[in-house]
């Protein structure tokens, strides 16, 4: 993996795939990557944390019941329990069966296919700066053999989960992401060595963009499905939006459709 250049032009396409393509498809499942794909996305965010014997998987919520057939907390478990669950039922009978996706079968597909990935590092409560610690090698070694950009877009809403991330893979970008801009969001950005800030799309306007521009930093937002804010986002210089609307907004630039 070549060092990211933070001067070079922005590499990643504007329009994101949350979860995959979560809400038409199980999120944070192989089968909503391959929907999202079949809508023209090329870049795609995701969750991802540790189970107990400390394998990168990907899932949302801490615990097991929303989307899955388990129950509990999902890092009590290891890999081989994980691994027998099905995250598909709850959504439709279509995806009855679909499993939990480890991190190195996300990263197969999205390097064969040439997409662009945003990992949210989403730690088990008390093992932030480890999940970001791990996911940082495992990044490094999944991708050690791309030279093509763009790499992997670390982003967490925790702190020490992009300080391990950065301690093990400084090479491998990171975005801090905020729910609403609290007290020194900026200098907490700057401080972490990130690229960019990903935040909640109510919390930015054009004055907001145009702050985190002068600091040399790149702007993006969550999770955006309606056409007249995806439109104003454009205009006031949004870098990248991420959206459940996948089959709704053309992803390209001033692709909204709704």
């Amino acid at each position: 993996m070549l060092p990211f250049d933070a001067s070079a032009a922005w590499p990643y396409p504007r329009w994101i795939a949350h979860r995959g393509a979560g809400k038409l498809a199980p999120e944070n499942t192989l089968a909503a990557f391959r929907h999202g794909a079949s809508y023209g996305y090329r870049a795609f965010e995701c969750d991802v944390k540790l189970s107990a014997d400390g394998v990168p998987f990907l899932l949302h919520d801490a615990t097991l019941e929303r989307t899955t057939n388990g129950a509990g907390t999902a890092g009590d478990l290891t890999w081989e329990d994980l691994s027998r669950l099905d995250a598909g039922s709850w959504h439709s009978r279509h995806f009855a069966g679909e499993p939990l996706p480890r991190l190195d079968a996300i990263a197969a597909y999205v390097m064969r296919n040439g997409f662009a990935l945003n990992i949210e590092i989403k730690p088990t409560p008390g093992t932030e700066r480890r999940t970001g610690e791990v996911v940082g090698q495992q990044v490094l070694r999944l991708w050690a053999s791309r030279h093509q950009a763009p790499p992997p877009l670390f982003s967490s809403f925790q702190p020490a989960a992009l300080a391990g991330a950065r301690d093990t893979a400084p090479e491998v970008p990171r975005a801090l992401l905020l729910d609403s801009l609290r007290e020194g969001w900026l200098d907490e950005a700057l401080a972490l060595g990130c690229v960019a800030l990903v935040a909640n799309h109510r919390a930015l306007d054009a004055a907001v963009i145009a702050r985190i521009h002068g600091a040399g930093l790149r702007a993006l937002c969550y999770t955006v499905n309606d056409g007249d804010a995806a439109r104003q986002l454009e205009a006031a210089g949004i870098d990248g939006v991420i959206t459940d609307a996948v089959d709704r907004f053309a992803p390209v630039a001033h692709g909204t459709a709704d």
